[in-house]
């Protein structure tokens, strides 16, 4: 299944858009840039001496996720140390382009993921532990209940942790048989949820984030000694719930000796069991990307994925 727009932006549009969006501005090119599964994003320069803006193409089967992002950086604008970009203009008009979009300040840096080859052990060290910062940050803005985040708000509200985990182990489980899965895998992912059932009461109180704070959504800059954090990015996996879960999250594509500058510049849990709470939502993470593939039709991904499920789950 093929989730991100496929479209040509040209620069007809892109003038349109910016005669909405930025008026009396020109459009001097555009361009393709990075952008996730799901999103299609576009630079557009304008003649000089205007700065580029950037343009970000929600799918019609996801379109609801302009609007969440909208809320989610209003949320967050101002209370992180991490600059992000400032969205200039909302539509869901589709009058301009047959798809929501959003018009958005351009950062400067170049994405993380790409300068991690040539960053030396001490950079990426620092780089780490930048993100654990931002991390604790973005876990200080409480919110009212657990859940996921969508164009409104919190979609269906919790009152505990432990009833919006118990629920999302339920669908994805349900979702992993019906793509195929086994449902004797299944059912021991099951059991070992169960007997951690006590781990998903340790959070009491909800918290935003960001839930994919990974270097492809991490702007940086460098020096020939440093490396500093200049932008954060992509907003529309949101949700309201335990802090150790958003952790685990990021830790989940990291090595473990960049894992532990993470966890450094994260500081204290305060949580007295939260290794085995990591891990525990590790393996949800698992389960729930082995739910996406099999949904975007990557069956390849699934096997390492299937093994993966069966070794974390067996302890």
């Amino acid at each position: 299944m093929h989730i991100k727009p496929d479209v040509h932006v040209t620069i007809a549009t892109a003038q349109a858009i910016i005669d909405r969006a930025l008026p009396g501005r020109t459009v001097a090119a555009v361009s393709s840039i990075h952008g996730g599964d799901i999103a299609a994003v576009w630079e557009i320069a304008l003649a000089a001496p205007e700065p580029a803006v950037v343009l970000k193409l929600y799918p019609d089967s996801l379109q609801w996720k302009m609007q969440k992002e909208v809320n989610v950086s209003t949320l967050i604008q101002g209370r992180l140390s991490v600059p992000m970009p400032r969205i200039l203009f909302a539509d869901d008009t589709k009058a301009l382009i047959d798809f929501n979009f959003v018009v958005m300040t351009k950062l400067e840096g170049s994405i993380l993921r790409w300068l991690e080859p040539a960053l030396t052990p001490g950079q990426l060290a620092s780089a780490y532990m930048q993100i654990g910062r931002l991390l604790r940050e973005f876990h200080r803005i409480p919110m009212d209940a657990f859940g996921y985040i969508g164009p409104n708000g919190i979609w269906t509200a919790y009152a505990t942790n432990h009833a919006y985990m118990a629920f999302q182990f339920d669908k994805k489980l349900k979702e992993f048989i019906d793509q195929g899965g086994a449902a004797s895998l299944a059912r021991q992912v099951a059991a070992h949820v169960a007997e951690r059932n006590e781990l998903l009461h340790a959070c009491t109180l909800p918290v935003l984030c960001h839930n994919d704070l990974h270097t492809t959504n991490l702007l940086a800059k460098t020096t020939e000694d440093a490396v500093c954090l200049s932008g954060v990015l992509d907003f529309e996996g949101a949700l309201a719930g335990d802090p150790l879960m958003d952790v685990a999250k990021a830790l989940y594509y990291v090595s473990e000796g960049n894992g532990r500058a993470l966890l450094e510049g994260y500081g204290d849990t305060a949580r007295p069991q939260w290794s085995q709470s990591l891990s525990l939502y590790h393996l949800y993470f698992v389960l729930e990307l082995w739910c996406w593939m099999a949904q975007i039709g990557n069956r390849g991904a699934l096997d390492q994925l299937t093994s993966d499920l069966a070794r974390f789950s067996a302890a």
